[in-house]
């Protein structure tokens, strides 16, 4: 096999930006499996050029002119950025490969842009891509492993690729680890939970946590595992046995049944200073919150008193809700989460639009057999940006109105994160939105599936967004089939697609709970 210079591009966010924001956090948002790649292919003996994208890099300049093959790791997000790229090297004489996210829950779509789409990946599949390197046209390959991997590159083999990422974040520098993959909870809405829980090799993580120790002063850790400390002694133990107690700072998304006093207690003597559990709804997923049955007010008093508890030995707190789930109907969902941040408020309430992301869960089919899934351009599917599902209890007006009402009330809870991106800014979109639900008659058409064209409104974002890669995007990028998952489904499926995909998978403690599930 000749030796191929190879570019890896882990994109982080959706186009060009100078938001400080993006300055100081988007580094810190890295993903490990585009970093895994990197390892994969020099480990055959070929050249690698790695680039995490946070906004502000030239991407054409970064990588080198006469690349041979290029890796691209993309949340759906950032899938437009991603067809534009594959798009430009293409022209270059480059064969293109999707990982990731969006290469998972959107395999039919991804194949018409380029030359490999990857779900379940392991080092065989790579092995494969590396081998064959052949333009597939007009249609892709999709190329998935049987099984997640037993085994991944910990930090020491990746920190040729985290190192000078971590020097592009100016403040704090968060590496990214795994202690686990899947997920042994079953949230029909999740990514992951169709994934077997599998937790990888502690003697790996250990000699991570000693490797970090002797690079940074004082390390950050972010960890990625879908739901963290699911085996918490033998995680906890390890952790001990390879850093002095609060010699680095660890952040973690982890479920509330996990979480009793003495667990936060141990959590908090060895350096975690930030916890990430998911409430999700105020009437379903009791076994995760620990509430079983209870529902309503008495779920939230519950929930207060835990994560309360939590407050008194964690600094940082952040509660993950899901808006808009068919369990929820009029103003009391939204006033149970105004009433749970006035009784807990030192938790900063994290809320995604819930989003059917193609095939990422069992749910969405349920979704478009009942044409409820709306074709929203990638772009916007982040989670908050655009509801791809039309809610079942509200209409699309009465909808936002309870979304601005509860987002304006609990952002104030929280002054840092009010005056960001994720506060004023959320509030300032969902409000102009709501006015064109009212005034716009492309919107509202579009909303209420009266048209598959897309308004103005949107494309005008995607051009803005994407500044000079616009160009790029192919002909036909911002429609795909919202329907296409059903339609496999019923005729021939695709290879399994679950699991560590492409070169990327889901941020955990990094961003918000399962970006490509709720």
């Amino acid at each position: 096999m000749r030796k191929l210079r190879i570019g890896i591009v882990d994109l982080v966010t959706k186009g060009p930006t100078r938001a400080l924001y993006a300055r100081v956090m988007h580094a810190n948002l890295a993903s490990i499996m585009p970093q895994v790649v990197g390892v994969w292919c020099e480990a055959e003996g070929h050249q690698v050029t790695f680039v995490c994208y946070t906004g502000f890099e030239n991407l054409v300049a970064e990588l080198p002119a006469d690349v041979d093959l290029v890796f691209i790791g993309a949340f759906t997000e950032a899938a437009l950025l991603a067809y534009a790229l594959s798009n430009l090297f293409r022209s270059r004489g480059a064969v293109t490969v999707l990982g990731g996210p969006h290469a998972r829950c959107y395999p039919e779509d991804a194949r018409r842009y380029f030359d490999y789409v990857l779900g379940f990946t392991d080092r065989a599949v790579i092995r494969d891509v590396l081998q064959d390197c052949a333009r597939h046209r007009p249609l892709g390959l999709h190329r998935a492993a049987p099984r997640q991997p037993a085994t991944l590159p910990g930090v020491r083999e990746r920190w040729k690729f985290i190192e000078p990422t971590l020097r592009k974040a100016p403040f704090f520098k968060i590496v990214p680890m795994l202690g686990s993959l899947g997920c042994p909870y079953t949230c029909s809405f999740c990514i992951d939970s169709v994934v077997p829980y599998q937790p990888l090799d502690m003697q790996v993580l250990q000699d991570d946590l000693r490797f970090l120790r002797q690079q940074l002063r004082r390390p950050r850790v972010g960890w990625h595992d879908p739901n963290f400390g699911v085996r918490f002694d033998e995680v906890l133990d390890a952790i001990e046995a390879a850093a002095p107690p609060d010699s680095i700072d660890f952040i973690a998304e982890s479920s509330l049944s996990l979480l009793s006093e003495p667990h936060v207690k141990r959590l908090r003597r060895n350096g975690f200073k930030a916890l990430l559990p998911g409430i999700e709804s105020w009437y379903e997923l009791g076994n995760k919150s620990k509430t079983r049955t209870v529902e309503g007010l008495a779920k939230v008093e519950q929930v207060s008193e835990h994560v309360n508890m939590i407050l008194r030995h964690i600094p940082y707190v952040q509660t993950n809700f899901v808006l808009g789930l068919d369990s929820d109907r009029g103003p009391e969902p939204f006033e149970l989460t105004k009433r749970f941040v006035d009784v807990t408020p030192g938790a900063f309430p994290g809320y995604s639009l819930l989003s059917a992301f193609g095939r990422a869960a069992p749910l969405n089919l349920e979704y478009q057999r009942a044409d409820r899934v709306l074709p929203f351009p990638f772009h916007f599917l982040d989670n908050n940006h655009a509801m791809n599902v039309k809610p079942k209890h509200y209409a699309w007006p009465d909808f936002y109105d309870h979304v601005i009402s509860h987002t304006r009330y609990t952002r104030w809870m929280n002054v840092v994160r009010a005056v960001s991106s994720e506060g004023f800014g959320r509030i300032r979109y969902h409000t102009e939105l709501r006015r064109r639900l009212d005034v716009d008659p492309q919107i509202r058409g579009y909303f209420d599936q009266e048209t598959t064209q897309i308004p103005q409104f949107y494309v005008e974002q995607v051009r803005r967004d994407l500044g000079p890669l616009w160009q790029w995007l192919p002909e036909g990028a911002l429609y795909h089939d919202h329907h296409a998952y059903l339609k496999s489904e019923e005729a021939q499926p695709l290879e399994p697609v679950s699991g560590v995909s492409g070169a990327h998978r889901d941020h955990g403690a990094a961003r918000n709970h399962s970006s490509q599930a709720t």
